[in-house]
């Protein structure tokens, strides 16, 4: 009789309190599933009215944050609501979890501090997905932007977990544009006129090609002579490219450069030393002696 006693409660209680757990458990799972669908449609349908490649970045970034927030949200909400059903007094809990969240806030002040980061960098528009940033020491491509961290992937393939509070300066290699700088030295005899007519050439002829033409935004801006180092004089100049298109154009721009420098004689030193005497008043150099001394190289004894 007892035992009937239980079912009999058991099943009262599901009638009445469970059908509405597994309701609210069944609403929660499809509203996550539309808000899920719903970020995703608008990540799309910006992206087709904004052509440029920023503002598509921007719009993942921001459709990912908004969606992890709203599910966050919708699970505390169905958390309640479940507590609530099962008889357990919701505002003890409220008050309670405001008073542990006020000792947690003292206590772990860097998780504050990184939402906070985070909060501002995605308002402002530091990072956004697809950016080759250097954050905290580290540099490479943003493949996740929270409210609480940023994730980079090096060259390496290493990934690295910045927390956001961490972040004092970033320093973003692909917004809105990307430059390359190229530094050039050739050999003090060369004529650096001639050498700047080359770099236009090669220039030219690189944003004639239909594999780089559309990566490339303006012709290559030739600095001048900018230094005399110890081989060669430095002839520096940069041209400008679509947002990390920077590397790809800079390496196919030296390899086209050392082509047309050995066809047309250009010297590329390297480093080397030249020796210096000195003179005296009466424009006399000290002797250098020389001592060359020939090794007879012994032949091999083979024997057989």
């Amino acid at each position: 009789m007892g035992f009937k006693n239980v079912l009999h409660t058991i099943w009262v209680w599901f009638l009445s309190s469970g059908l509405k757990i597994i309701l609210i458990a069944f609403v929660t799972l499809i509203i996550i599933k539309v808000v899920s669908l719903f970020t995703s449609r608008l990540t799309e349908l910006f992206s087709k009215r904004r052509v440029d490649e920023e503002s598509k970045k921007r719009a993942a970034t921001l459709s990912s944050v908004i969606k992890n927030l709203l599910i966050v949200v919708i699970l505390v909400i169905a958390l309640i609501t479940v507590l609530g059903e099962i008889g357990i007094e919701i505002g003890p809990i409220l008050a309670a979890a405001g008073i542990v969240g006020l000792a947690v806030g003292f206590g772990a002040q860097s998780l504050v501090k990184d939402v906070i980061n985070g909060f501002f960098i995605l308002l402002e528009d530091q990072i956004r997905e697809g950016d080759i940033v250097q954050i905290a020491g580290k540099g490479g491509l943003v493949e996740r932007v929270t409210l609480k961290m940023t994730v980079l992937r090096d060259l390496a393939g290493t990934v690295h977990f910045i927390p956001n509070g961490h972040i004092d300066v970033v320093s973003n290699m692909t917004k809105g544009y990307s430059r390359y700088i190229f530094d050039v030295g050739v050999a003090y005899r060369e004529n650096v006129d001639e050498v700047i007519d080359v770099m236009k050439e090669v220039d030219e002829d690189l944003r004639n090609d239909p594999d780089y033409k559309d990566d490339i935004l303006e012709p290559i801006e030739i600095l001048g002579l900018d230094k005399f180092d110890n081989s060669a004089v430095i002839i520096r100049a940069r041209t400008m490219t679509k947002p990390s298109k920077q590397w790809r154009v800079g390496r196919e721009f030296n390899r086209r450069l050392k082509r047309v420098f050995d066809e047309r004689n250009i010297e590329i030193p390297f480093p080397h030393v030249t020796l210096y005497m000195g003179k005296d008043k009466q424009d006399t150099a000290a002797p250098l002696h020389i001592l060359m001394e020939e090794r007879e190289k012994a032949a091999p004894n083979v024997s057989k």
